[in-house]
């Protein structure tokens, strides 16, 4: 290891606020400084690893005083693995800094003030709430400060895990995740253990060798379990055995998949996927708008796009759906419809429902989708939104009454914008999980439509990411 630079240390400083990126904010006369893994009201020594003009950012080498919000982390790899940053928090505040950077996107980036603020709507669960994890396989383990460096040819430089944020070619060996099911654990590790004992290599991502690559994990409410291992090479004597070793360990997984991948980045859209045993899909389900006690059901293949936390799900599709307000008369555009979810949890209440997304297996998907729950008065279409929503395809499809639009981080684009206002839906009912995209696009509305209310709603506890709801009226 390269000696310890020595950085200049803050003295004694408080922690203010939540920030982006899961980092937390400390205020230094008139410079901003971001830390990660401490807690509002925690006062702390602060080592200044990087400073720019008006910001810098920092980690916490020594603690003064604890914040009341603070809780014990619960998980072993806190403060290593990048993904729960504010599980030291407790939750209750999470959801409240989280409602916190909704409302000061529209405030500050929008400039939009919304005529209703719903409190954020919760996760019951805030362990074992995921329906899926990516993991990696590596040779090269990253290796905490208080490990001993080992040897380059011993097996347990090995890992399958996360990678460390920041570092492609390194991965944390995750002993016990609570992010998914136990099984989700089991599988893992039996995985690990088998792949050892058979000196099956793990991939060297600067190398760009080694056999084993990925490997997904997906459940589902209606507890099937679908396994997706990655190889880098088609090599069946090493592959049938391992699988059929999987197979045989665990009869809970409904649907066992292998693909190979040889390129150098690890996308799975262009790679055929190999169903080795069970049933090709996993069966996931919604409670109906209208009864929830009727579920409508959801095909999920291995790499499409369904949303990570189900039971949030279901309360983020009825926000939509309420917002939406919809009579059985309207006509419905779903734009970024991924696979149809939400298209179908807000079909039986509309006259027609037109989707609309850029993944053409995704609406393979969704029409799938749209057929298995019974419905036949939804279409969807394939291609880019600037693209396709133009004047000649609304005038083949129907007039919106009813825009509902869940885009991507970087939200849409000014021409979807643009044609979103000349066909003047009553409502906009924009789903986003970036707070400060959605507040500069919800801004350029803002002449044609009020914003009447904002719901946020947490899908991933523990970490600074958030999903909101906006309602916008035409005036």
């Amino acid at each position: 290891m390269k000696p310890h630079k020595t950085y200049p240390v803050l003295e004694s400083i408080e922690i203010i606020d939540a920030g982006a990126e899961g980092k937390c904010i400390a205020k230094v006369n008139d410079m901003v400084v971001f830390v990660p893994f401490v807690v509002p009201g925690d006062i702390v020594d602060i080592e200044l690893y990087k400073k720019k003009r008006n910001f810098g950012e920092g980690n916490a080498i020594r603690f003064h005083k604890y914040s009341e919000k603070r809780v014990d982390a619960f998980c072993e790899h806190f403060g290593v693995c990048g993904g729960c940053r504010w599980q030291g928090m407790n939750y209750k505040w999470q959801g409240f800094y989280k409602e916190k950077q909704v409302t000061d996107a529209f405030k500050h980036i929008g400039k939009v003030t919304p005529e209703e603020i719903l409190p954020i709507i919760l996760s019951e669960r805030i362990q074992y709430y995921r329906n899926k994890l990516d993991f990696a396989f590596s040779s090269k383990r990253w290796f905490t400060y208080n490990e001993p460096r080992l040897e380059a040819n011993d097996p347990e430089n090995n890992a399958l895990g996360f990678h460390v944020p920041e570092r492609f070619d390194k991965v944390l060996d995750i002993r016990n995740c609570y992010l998914q099911d136990e099984l989700s654990n089991q599988i893992r590790l039996e995985i690990k253990r088998y792949a050892l004992e058979h000196e099956i290599s793990f991939y060297d991502a600067r190398n760009w060798d080694g056999i084993l690559r990925n490997l997904i994990i997906r459940n589902s409410i209606e507890n099937d379990w679908l396994i997706l291992l990655v190889f880098k090479e088609d090599i069946p004597e090493v592959i049938i055995p391992m699988m059929e070793h999987i197979r045989q360990q665990f009869p809970q997984i409904t649907s066992l998949y292998y693909a190979i991948n040889n390129k150098r980045n690890d996308t799975l859209q262009d790679v055929e996927i190999r169903l080795f045993s069970g049933k090709p899909d996993m069966l996931e389900t919604l409670p109906r708008f209208n009864n929830p006690a009727e579920k409508l059901k959801f095909k999920v293949s291995p790499v499409s796009f369904y949303q990570t936390n189900s039971r949030q799900a279901a309360k983020l599709y009825h926000v939509a759906a309420e917002f939406a307000a919809l009579t059985g008369n309207e006509v419905v555009y779903d734009l970024y419809t991924g696979t149809g979810t939400i298209a179908c949890y807000v079909a039986e209440n509309a006259q027609k429902v037109v989707g609309i997304e850029y993944v053409e297996p995704a609406v393979a998907d969704a029409r799938i989708n749209a057929a298995e729950n019974g419905y036949n008065n939804m279409v969807f279409y394939a291609g880019d939104m600037a693209k396709v929503l133009t004047e000649e395809f609304i005038a083949a499809n129907g007039k919106p009454d009813v825009i509902i639009t869940d885009p991507p981080r970087a939200g849409m684009h000014d021409k979807v914008i643009t044609q979103i206002l000349a066909c003047a839906p009553q409502r906009i009912v924009y789903v986003s999980c970036n707070p400060a995209t959605q507040a500069r696009d919800v801004a350029l509305f803002s002449t044609d439509y009020r914003l009447a209310k904002i719901q946020p709603v947490d899908m991933f506890p523990h970490t600074h990411h958030v999903e909101n709801v906006a309602l916008l009226i035409r005036k």
